[in-house]
């Protein structure tokens, strides 16, 4: 039995592995790589393995970097069932369409600049067709429950505390006399988060795979950084500032419209308007609304006051491409916009008009990969290129990891500590390999268990 990593090694992008065992493959995550063009080249390459040999596949959850290269594996001879939880098949029924518009999109535009240079044209990884048909092959796994894949094969999903429907994945595999349990922790959620529960604790393991993201560092506390997100609110107020704020379509734009509706239910928001300019966020609120299943505690208790802790009395959602130019007239608002690392979308065109302005406010609340615009701004750039323009940065940049869904070092410890039966190996994934050591080396010191940092297309053997 042995996982090979064919993404997110030693890099925070492009999720995918798969687990062989005696007689069944099993394929978890197939996520897109992100970031540097270094990275992102790595997508149109065919897959270093053979779609058609999987039996199975397990999703972790929506994000793109775990789901959004599933429908390339469609023109490869990919047939097996996708198995997953109930939300994010809603919101994956959002992101898998938008990924294939904006690559056609992204695909004419170069081709258009090609033919003028007598090259010869690019083809998308995948259109709607390929979409259509692998969510056709989605099934749906409650949290907790056992499901048999086969005879070799049994698998439990997790609520991993990240987005909605997130999961941490127990497998367990039987070949002759032995069972071994194999853990994939998928994206460990911050703990505390407003919407989402914490994630659920895991018994035991023989093997954990872990990410790593934020494995070298802890995030300010959730009540500090309200304080800092509210403070920044507060100086624009009144100043006719902008605050630019880029933000994940799918658990990050729910949760500042969470925290924006505290603050008006407290009465400190004002009149101040909120865009939301990302029509798969507006999508993706309305499956947050539908899955309330997935809220914690705190959040239940606002429904329960008669309150929609996802609705604002000054939200405006824009979906259309009219509604989105409207907003480059705008002043003194709040600006929701996807990506959140900035790399494309219609954050662009806000930070085009606002990042020179230094009245203004840019607030990342998430994390930016290496090669990102977004990267590039937090690493000090005094210029950066926005759609073929050079663009001063003038605005008052502001960086709050507090927000983040991913778990911090004491998180991922908190989530490994939380075993009864310790893994006897831990393999770390989904980090910079600057931080990997640092986590390496901290579970060294404190835990003691074994860990391996693999590489791509590393195998890895289970014994």
């Amino acid at each position: 039995m042995n996982i090979t990593f064919y993404g997110a090694a030693q890099t925070v992008t492009g999720s995918c592995y798969v687990l062989r065992t005696a007689h069944t493959n099993v394929l978890i995550d197939c996520g897109m790589f992100q970031g540097g063009s270094h990275l992102e080249e790595l997508n149109q390459l065919k897959p270093q393995f053979d779609p058609s040999t999987i039996d199975f596949m397990l999703l972790t959850h929506a994000h793109v970097d775990h789901s959004g290269m599933i429908p390339k594996l469609n023109r490869y001879g990919f047939k097996a069932p996708i198995i997953t939880t109930s939300a994010t098949i809603d919101l994956c029924n959002i992101i898998l369409p938008d990924c294939a518009h904006i690559q056609k999109e992204e695909v004419d535009w170069h081709n258009r600049k090609r033919e003028r240079a007598g090259q010869l044209p690019l083809e998308v990884l995948y259109d709607q067709d390929d979409v259509l048909d692998v969510l056709s092959r989605f099934q749906a796994v409650s949290y907790g429950e056992v499901r048999k894949l086969n005879d070799e094969i049994e698998v439990r999903f997790n609520d991993a505390g990240h987005i909605l429907g997130s999961a941490s994945i127990e497998v367990w595999v039987t070949e002759g006399e032995k069972k071994r349990k194999i853990v994939f922790s998928g994206d460990v959620g911050n703990f505390n988060q407003v919407l989402v529960r914490n994630p659920d604790p895991i018994e035991s393991a023989d093997y954990l795979l872990i990410e790593t993201t934020y494995g070298n560092r802890c995030h300010k506390s959730r009540e500090a950084t309200r304080l800092e997100f509210r403070q920044i609110i507060h100086d624009a107020i009144g100043s006719n500032s902008n605050i630019i704020i880029p933000a994940f379509a799918v658990e990050r734009t729910q949760e500042l419209i969470y925290e924006l509706g505290v603050m008006q239910r407290e009465g400190q928001l004002g009149n101040i308007p909120v865009y939301v300019d990302s029509p798969m966020a507006v999508s993706a609120t309305e499956v947050f609304q539908k899955h309330s299943e997935c809220y914690n505690e705190a959040t239940w208790n606002i429904i329960r006051s008669s309150n929609n802790p996802l609705e604002l009395p000054n939200l405006i959602f824009s979906r259309t491409a009219d509604e989105s130019r409207a907003i480059n007239n705008v002043h003194g608002a709040i600006i929701i916009s996807a990506s959140g690392m900035a790399h494309a979308g219609r954050i662009l065109h806000h930070l085009k008009h606002n990042l020179w302005q230094p009245q203004n406010h840019v607030l990342f609340v998430g994390f930016q990969v290496k090669g990102t615009l977004g990267r590039q701004i937090l690493d000090g750039a005094k210029t950066v290129k926005i759609m073929g323009e050079e663009i001063a940065v003038k605005a008052q940049i502001h960086t709050l990891g507090g927000f983040s869904a991913h778990a911090d070092q004491d998180g991922l410890m908190r989530y490994i500590n939380q075993f009864q039966s310790k893994p006897k190996h831990i393999l770390l994934d989904h980090g910079e390999p600057e931080v990997m050591q640092v986590f390496q080396d901290a579970i060294k010191q404190t835990i003691g268990i074994p860990t391996t940092i693999p590489t791509w297309l590393e195998s890895v053997e289970l014994e």
